[in-house]
């Protein structure tokens, strides 16, 4: 039987929990100070322990969570809820919902299919710079 560890490299964690689609990008993320462990900067290297409250910043928002359990391997997306509790206030997600509709992205009725050349015409020149 396997014990489970007492730390966990944070690159590693970030992976296994789904924060980031790969580890080269939970790496890169390290690397350019986009992840903190309260309040610092943190190298790819340092060891997360349970209790950590991350701050993790992606393209779309800044997310705030707090380490419940330590994981290496990846895992399905509903155990994902048992490793981490997310501490990010509802309305930074509302935000970014607003931000992505604004930048051009509309959601398409299901079933309607690409849009059509005069449509395609029709969105860009709806375009928000």
């Amino acid at each position: 039987m396997k014990a489970t560890p007492t730390t966990v490299r944070i690159d590693k964690w970030l992976w296994s929990v789904r924060l980031y689609k790969t580890r080269s990008l939970a790496i890169a993320a390290c690397d350019n100070g986009r992840v903190k462990v309260s309040g610092q900067q943190a190298k790819p290297s340092r060891p997360v322990r349970v209790g950590d409250v991350l701050t993790v910043a992606t393209p779309e928002l800044t997310k705030t969570v707090k380490v419940l359990q330590l994981i290496e391997q990846r895992v399905s997306a509903s155990a994902v809820a048992e490793s981490l509790e997310d501490l990010t206030p509802p309305e930074l997600y509302e935000r970014a919902r607003e931000v992505r509709q604004l930048n051009g992205f509309a959601p398409r009725p299901q079933g309607t299919g690409r849009p059509s050349k005069k449509e395609r015409r029709a969105l860009d020149g709806l375009e928000i710079l």
